[in-house]
């Protein structure tokens, strides 16, 4: 598996995913690299590219503004890769508000890439909950089942590619 951080570029690859959801401000747990440690032991997923929004040298102070040229590098940076991802990862944590990981969830609904972890206790979790039954997307009780069942569809996604 290989992971792509922004502002890498994105390179066409056989099968890969993004991991999107809850960052806040790089204050929660770092669930994206415990993914990527869960899928490195599958040996059929060495071809899988990994893309971590998780930026290293992501800096509070940057205006989140259009004009912000590294802001603006992140947010298209992030769109291109879910746009080019085969399965989008998307893990709500119960304490946090994650609003853009929301609308990420309402910019992929209709995707078919989707597939959700939100945990009992986020915030807005009646609506995760609804959004994700309405539009047939895969829903998941904790990230243990999230990414089991991602790198399950992985697997799948690799050896039919």
């Amino acid at each position: 598996m290989r992971a792509i951080l922004p502002p890498a570029i994105i390179a066409p690859s056989n099968v890969s995913v993004f991991l999107a959801g809850t960052i806040d401000m790089g204050h929660s747990i770092d669930w994206q690299q415990k993914f990527i440690d869960r899928a490195n032991k599958e040996e059929t997923l060495n071809d899988v590219v990994v893309f971590n929004p998780r930026r290293k040298s992501w800096d509070h102070t940057w205006a989140q503004r259009i004009e912000n040229k590294q802001f603006s590098e992140q947010v298209n940076w992030e769109l291109d890769a879910m746009e080019n991802a085969d399965v989008i990862l998307l893990f709500l944590e119960a304490n946090s508000k994650s609003p853009i990981s929301m609308m990420e969830l309402g910019l992929f609904a209709d995707s078919g890439k989707l597939m959700v972890c939100c945990e009992e206790g986020f915030w807005r979790k009646g609506n995760i909950d609804i959004v994700c039954k309405r539009k047939g997307i895969d829903h998941y009780n904790t990230f243990d089942e999230l990414s089991a069942a991602v790198i399950d569809k992985l697997k799948k996604l690799a050896n039919i590619k």
